[in-house]
């Protein structure tokens, strides 16, 4: 029986995906902040619920240490925690802009570290990275997201180089919008009334985003992205990117197919 490690797992796409792999006869070591809080998971025989807060060092060696001792071996780490902020960059507090990078790049990256040893003596591992379609395009007012998004782009490519050579295979999933609790509890917002130099441009963008909102086709739900985790952690290919949902698929042809002025000039049109 094989065992995944996902963090991030009491809300959203980490809930389902724990819901998916347990389904399908895996241990699932399910870590969250506060594991105290959960009800379901801790009555499914094959899933263990740990307390693991990406930004504490000593969480994620203790969860390792408790998942490994209890299903003998981890197979595949899910790097799923992380949080989304929208807002103006001006508005932004020093300790808003560093939080977004500890928990989204610098937390994965703590994750990716400390399971290394135990894949590498195991001669075997997968990493699955959960990215964002807002890792490969932007939209205003989520500059901070984005550059993490982008950053675990990069840093899941330029590592997949040097992991393969341990027999250890990263794969990166891409997710448009998913209807999840993202935009509550996993958004931090930080617009500013005073900064009345921006009014005009919000007031379009919060319209435009609250029609797009709307549409029934906006967002899709996060079974959708476990499966494709499932078929990522399965299809024993060498794939590396998973775009997942029909807006992320439109939206990143579209930038890889449009020239770049044609592109941006779109995007900043679509939200005035």
């Amino acid at each position: 029986m094989k065992t995944i490690f996902i963090t991030g797992a009491s809300s959203g796409i980490g809930r389902a995906a724990v819901k998916h792999f347990a389904a399908r006869g895996w241990n699932v070591a399910a870590t969250m902040r506060s594991p105290e809080l959960e009800t379901e998971f801790i009555t499914v025989d094959n899933v263990l619920v740990l307390r693991l807060d990406v930004e504490k060092e000593d969480t994620i060696q203790s969860a390792l240490a408790e998942a490994i001792g209890r299903f003998g071996e981890i197979d595949v780490l899910l790097n799923n925690a992380g949080y989304g902020t929208m807002g103006l960059i001006e508005a932004a507090t020093n300790e808003q802009i560093r939080r977004q990078f500890e928990v989204n790049v610098f937390g994965l990256i703590s994750m990716t570290k400390a399971i290394l040893p135990h894949f590498r003596s195991n001669q075997k591992g997968l990493l699955i990275n959960i990215s964002s379609m807002g890792g490969k395009v932007t939209f205003p007012t989520m500059s901070l997201y984005h550059s993490t998004k982008f950053a675990v782009e990069g840093f899941s490519e330029s590592v997949s180089y040097e992991l393969a050579s341990q027999n250890i295979k990263v794969k990166l999933i891409e997710p448009g919008a998913i209807a999840t609790d993202f935009g509550g509890r996993s958004m931090e917002f930080f617009f500013d009334d005073a900064l009345t130099d921006y009014k005009s441009f919000t007031t379009a963008f919060r319209g435009k985003l609250g029609e797009m909102e709307k549409h029934p086709a906006y967002a899709s739900p996060p079974e959708i992205v476990a499966e494709t985790i499932y078929q990522a952690a399965t299809d024993g290919t060498n794939q590396f990117r998973y775009v997942v949902g029909e807006d992320a698929k439109m939206l990143i042809h579209m930038k890889e197919n449009t020239k770049e002025e044609e592109y941006l000039t779109n995007i900043a049109q679509h939200f005035s």
